[in-house]
């Protein structure tokens, strides 16, 4: 049998497959490095891994400033809450970060 030593890293096609893959994307780029003549390889490799541990540090950090008004807008689209809650949520996600509604 031949190929699938990273897993077929080769194969990722978007972030999903790259958070699936990031010990074989590391081991890429330490076996790209090792190899003393792919240095410019595994450095893209290895900025492609740090841009996406950026991502989701910064994605991560997002999410749990948007979770109340996402869920205040989903319980209310389900009629489990009015709009009344939504409004509740944004005034308090701006209020904590800064933001300023539309005009």
């Amino acid at each position: 049998m031949s190929g699938g030593s990273y897993n077929y890293l080769y194969q990722a096609c978007d972030l999903e497959d790259l958070q699936a893959r990031q010990h074989d994307l590391q081991d890429m780029a330490e076996r790209l490095a090792g190899l003393g003549y792919a240095q410019d390889a595994a450095a893209e490799t290895e900025e492609l891994l740090l841009l996406f541990r950026q991502w989701q540090i910064r994605a991560g950090v997002r999410i749990r400033r948007l979770e109340k008004v996402w869920k205040a807008v989903e319980w209310w689209d389900s009629a489990d809450r009015t709009e009344d809650a939504v409004k509740a949520a944004l005034a308090e996600y701006r209020q904590d970060h800064g933001a300023t509604p539309p005009p």
